[in-house]
C-alpha cells in the first residue's frame, strides 16, 4: 500500500481512501492490481505482460497509453547510480509517467504548481501515473531494485525535460516500507 509524505507538514497518509482523495485532487492516477496472480518464478517481461493484459488494457483505454514494457533494476545493473541520477533531478514529462510496481520499491517526489513537495512511497501492488507536466524525481529504496511496468503514450514524449530548480536536493530519499522522508533543508 502506498503511503504519501507531506514533507514540509510531516503528515503522513496512510488511509487507502485519504491516500486516493488527496492524490486524486492533484490528478495523480493511483490504483492496487493484484500482486498475487504472478509468482516470483514468472517475471519475465512476457509473463509479467500476460498477467496483467487485461489491466493493462483497461487502463490504456482510458489514458490512451499505446506501448508497455517492463524495468527490471537491481543493485548488479550496468551504470545503475549514474542511470538514475537522470531520474533523481527534478523534470517533468510531456506525457503521463505510468508505472506499475511488481517488485521492490521506491518513491516520488511530486512538486505541485502551488509549490507543495510530498513524497509517494510505492511498493508491490501499487500503480501510479504521474501527469504531463508534473514537476517530479524518483530514486530507489535501499534495496536498490525494482520491476516495473511502464505504460506509454509515445516513448518520445517520456523524454526528461529538467527544471534545473536544485529542488530535490533538498529532499532525502528514505524508504522504511512506511514512508519517511525527511527534508534536507528550508522549505521551497
Amino acid at each position: 500500500m502506498v503511503n504519501v509524505n507531506i514533507t514540509d507538514s510531516g503528515k503522513i497518509i496512510r488511509d487507502h481512501d485519504e491516500v486516493c482523495g488527496f492524490l486524486g485532487k492533484r490528478n495523480i492516477r493511483y490504483e492496487r492490481w493484484d500482486i498475487s496472480k504472478i509468482s516470483s518464478s514468472e517475471r519475465t517481461q512476457e509473463a509479467i505482460l500476460a498477467t496483467f493484459n487485461e489491466e493493462i488494457e483497461n487502463i490504456s483505454n482510458k489514458g490512451g497509453y499505446t506501448t508497455a514494457d517492463v524495468i527490471n533494476i537491481d543493485p548488479k545493473t550496468p551504470n545503475l547510480e549514474s542511470m538514475l541520477e537522470k531520474f533523481k533531478r527534478e523534470h517533468r514529462h510531456s506525457e503521463d509517467e505510468v508505472r506499475f510496481i511488481i517488485d521492490g520499491s521506491g518513491i516520488f517526489f511530486i512538486h505541485t504548481e502551488q509549490n507543495e513537495v510530498f513524497s509517494v512511497e510505492v511498493e508491490p501492488g501499487d500503480l501510479l501515473s504521474v501527469p504531463a507536466g508534473t514537476k517530479h524525481w524518483f530514486d530507489l529504496c535501499q534495496d536498490r531494485r525494482i520491476i516495473a511496468i511502464r505504460l506509454f503514450q509515445d516513448r518520445s514524449g517520456w523524454v526528461p525535460l529538467y527544471t534545473g530548480s536544485g529542488i530535490d536536493g533538498k529532499y532525502e530519499p528514505v524508504c522504511f516500507g512506511l514512508s519517511y522522508i525527511g527534508n534536507r533543508g528550508d522549505s521551497p
